[in-house]
């Protein structure tokens, strides 16, 4: 018996909840939230006009499934987290795994500026959300340069004997030393606030008078401090984009489609001041009609992210506070959005453009069929045999797929063994691969030569996967690019392109990025192998005390910079224990 759609609905109650659409093998074809389940299933079966997209996906629901909970709000977590974990091939999905980047004033007795990202401490006072960390970094250096404040971590504050390079090239007032009394600086950091609240003019008045106050008293070296730094706040002024009443904070978003192709541009205004945009593609947004995607960007952004006081949108959404301004500065704000959008879909025609030209170009050198698409790249990296690491990077659809990059701590082998390193990845690969059903790669790329090429061809051949092609990528004489060998392993010869073709160019891209990724979790294995081990040979310090030297101090660098006295103030630690932790990382440090 088919699925009866008047049926189910009639049995539906009027609460919120989650629907499921399940095609005939059971998938998911589609999540969704609901303020009242029976009147929002009943919809999609009683509307005469749905769009083409709605409409495809309606024919193919076998079953229906709902859950109901206690109140919107609930619906709408559960629905996230059941498009993530069903991945329905009709919702648009936006992905997005790092949380936003925040600008951070420390409350240290002489506060730093920092870059923070992730949980937040009561004792700080934190800036943000900004788009992206050019952003943030940016601010940075303009307090640098206006404010001079400190950007150095506390455990190399306290440690310095001497000035560092930022006071000799007048970016810090050097607190550490004791250039700057706790006063002034404090008044430093209370104009860096009023800046970042938005506040430039209260800033710039105080400055102002302090400098005429200065030249008064013929203090002309203070004075002409005070000016310089008006006219660094006043050309930021000028460049402002967005010129905005003190304080709003406001969200823009913008739907552009052109093309097939969806993008949600973000502006974000803060304190009045626009701080950056972020573009995102979404997936599964063929045929989808702007007020779609934007509605589900809102629901799934801000599940994660603080709203703020203002959200502007160019599509009216239902159940979402958000306005579409026809005129004024908002339409200014989310013209902008749009132009935004546009230029971010220019830019990604003409990225795919050339992806695809060098994809075909690769096809045709290699003998790859059309179809194909996929290609897996595989590289060891470790220092003398330790902490050895191998990485995996994936390349589908004309780019780079970074959610499903992954990385492999190699054990039990030789040191040094590349070989067994090499065999060990790739049956750990693929062994999962072929065992859950997962994407089999048309191409596998191996940073190595014949050797390791030859263990690729065992190790596919024992899981059957004899379909995959695979070529290793030797390094040039003296690793210059351009350089590099080919080992085609299915017809046992090696080939040599010309620098300028474009299939060696994307090998190189995602070569390249293997190594990057491997790189980066062997020394973050290394560090942290070293870390345990030297802290390992002082007796008396276990798990726990070994955990609290290092978040104190933020490494074991930070520990081998402290005084004695510093390290006797971590819980746990007394007096005698820490000049024998003192010692003896000095002593193995001098050895």
């Amino acid at each position: 018996m088919g699925f009866d759609p008047k049926r189910f609905v009639a049995g539906l109650p009027n609460l919120p909840g989650v629907y499921r659409m399940l095609g005939k093998d059971g998938e998911a074809l589609y999540v969704g939230k609901a303020r009242e389940l029976k009147k929002r299933v009943s919809s999609y079966f009683t509307k005469t006009a749905q769009s083409p997209r709605i409409e495809m996906m309606l024919t193919q629901v076998a079953n229906m499934e709902v859950t109901a909970t206690r109140s919107e709000g609930e619906a709408l977590l559960l629905e996230n987290n059941l498009i993530k974990s069903l991945n329905p091939r009709y919702n648009i999905l936006f992905r997005d795994d790092k949380s936003y980047p925040y600008l951070m004033v420390t409350g240290h007795r002489y506060p730093r500026l920092g870059f923070h990202r992730g949980a937040k401490d009561k004792k700080h006072r934190y800036f943000g959300p900004f788009p992206h960390a050019y952003a943030v970094r940016e601010s940075i250096q303009l307090l640098q340069r206006v404010f001079r404040l400190r950007t150095c971590e506390d455990t190399v504050f306290e440690n310095r004997s001497r000035p560092c390079l930022l006071h000799q090239i007048h970016r810090c007032t050097a607190p550490c030393t004791g250039k700057i009394a706790p006063e002034p600086y404090a008044e430093d950091v209370a104009n860096a606030v009023l800046f970042l609240e938005g506040r430039e003019d209260d800033v710039i008045k105080g400055l102002t008078e302090k400098m005429q106050l200065a030249s008064d008293e013929k203090h002309y070296e203070q004075a002409a401090i005070y000016r310089d730094q008006i006219r660094a706040l006043t050309r930021v002024q000028a460049r402002q984009y967005v010129e905005s009443h003190r304080g709003v904070e406001a969200d823009v978003v913008a739907c552009v489609i052109e093309g097939g192709i969806a993008c949600v541009n973000l502006v974000m205004i803060r304190r009045g001041r626009h701080v950056g945009d972020r573009s995102f593609f979404p997936a599964n947004a063929e045929g989808a009609a702007p007020a779609e995607v934007v509605a589900a960007f809102l629901g799934q952004h801000y599940l994660e992210q603080p709203v703020p006081g203002l959200v502007i949108a160019s599509e009216p959404v239902e159940g979402f506070d958000a306005i579409t301004p026809s005129h004024g500065e908002r339409r200014v704000w989310l013209d902008m959005a749009t132009k935004n959008a546009e230029l971010a879909i220019a830019q990604r025609v003409r990225d795919r453009a050339t992806q695809e030209t060098r994809l075909a170009a690769l096809r045709e050198v290699l003998g790859l069929p059309e179809g194909a698409n996929r290609i897996e790249c595989f590289d060891i990296s470790h220092t003398m045999g330790e902490a050895t690491v191998a990485s995996c990077v994936v390349y589908d659809r004309s780019q780079m797929q970074k959610s499903e990059y992954r990385r492999f701590n190699i054990r039990d082998i030789t040191p040094g063994d590349d070989y067994a390193a090499m065999r060990q990845v790739l049956t750990r690969r693929y062994e999962k691969v072929t065992a859950e059903g997962g994407k089999v790669p048309d191409l596998v790329l191996i940073d190595g030569g014949k050797g390791q090429v030859g263990i690729a061809r065992s190790v596919l051949a024992d899981l059957g996967l004899h379909q995959v092609a695979i070529v290793g990528v030797a390094k040039g004489p003296e690793r210059k690019p351009g350089m590099e060998e080919l080992i085609i392993e299915l017809e046992a010869r090696t080939l040599q392109l010309a620098p300028s073709h474009p299939g060696l160019h994307l090998i190189q891209q995602i070569r390249d990025e293997a190594h990057r990724f491997a790189i980066v979790g062997h020394r973050a294995r290394r560090g942290k192998a070293r870390t345990t081990s030297k802290l390992n040979e002082i007796p008396g310090i276990g798990a726990k005390r070994r955990q609290a030297l290092i978040e104190h101090f933020g490494g074991l660098r930070g520990v081998q910079a402290a005084a004695v006295d510093d390290i006797a103030k971590v819980e746990g630690i007394s007096r005698p224990l820490a000049e024998r932790i003192y010692r003896h990382l000095h002593e193995s440090a001098a050895a």
